[in-house]
């Protein structure tokens, strides 16, 4: 959740710009300052979200790769819809063997020898 200090400034320097498919409001600086002559660019994000919900359309706007944002129609038919980061939640991928998928394993096939320090 943004704090009123972020809101409050959001209100009296920010220019919205659009929002992405999940309701994300991405907003400019109405004029360039710091020590760079382009505007500021930031998101509000949901509540319980991190940076890693960002979508690469908005991510490139984001870090002024691209002058606008990608259209929702500039997508391919052969590109999957954008999913978050879910590393560490209980729907993040575990590989075979985790301890979070029961920690079997198949056996080993024969080609690995575990290494043994000289004792």
């Amino acid at each position: 959740m943004t704090s009123i200090g972020t809101r409050l400034f959001t209100l009296l320097h920010g220019r919205l710009v659009g929002r992405d498919q999940d309701g994300r409001p991405y907003y400019e600086s109405r004029k360039p300052g710091g020590y760079t002559a382009r505007p500021r660019r930031w998101v509000l994000y949901n509540p319980g979200e991190d940076a890693s919900s960002v979508p690469a359309e908005w991510w490139n706007w984001l870090h002024h790769v691209d002058d606008a944002p990608l259209a929702e129609t500039a997508r391919r038919p052969w590109q999957l819809p954008f999913v978050p980061n879910r590393t560490g939640e209980a729907d993040g991928y575990h590989p075979p063997g985790s301890d979070y998928r029961g920690g079997l394993r198949p056996p080993a096939t024969g080609d690995y020898e575990s290494w043994t320090p000289d004792a």
